[in-house]
């Protein structure tokens, strides 16, 4: 079966890949950069702390 990377686009084979569902290292370790620098979040609700602290 073949994917695409969600980074780059590439169509890739999804049994053979060590790197799904990335097409290559680069792809994961530039999706790992994207949640380490916070440009990927995931939704919630804020809890009272985070609401204190903006009110700062």
């Amino acid at each position: 079966m073949k994917v695409k990377c969600p980074i780059c686009k590439k169509e890739t084979e999804w049994e053979e890949n060590e790197f799904r569902p990335f097409c290559s290292e680069r792809c994961k370790l530039i999706d790992l950069g994207k949640w380490a620098s916070e440009e990927y979040r995931i939704a919630g609700k804020k809890d009272e702390e985070d609401k204190k602290k903006e009110e700062e």
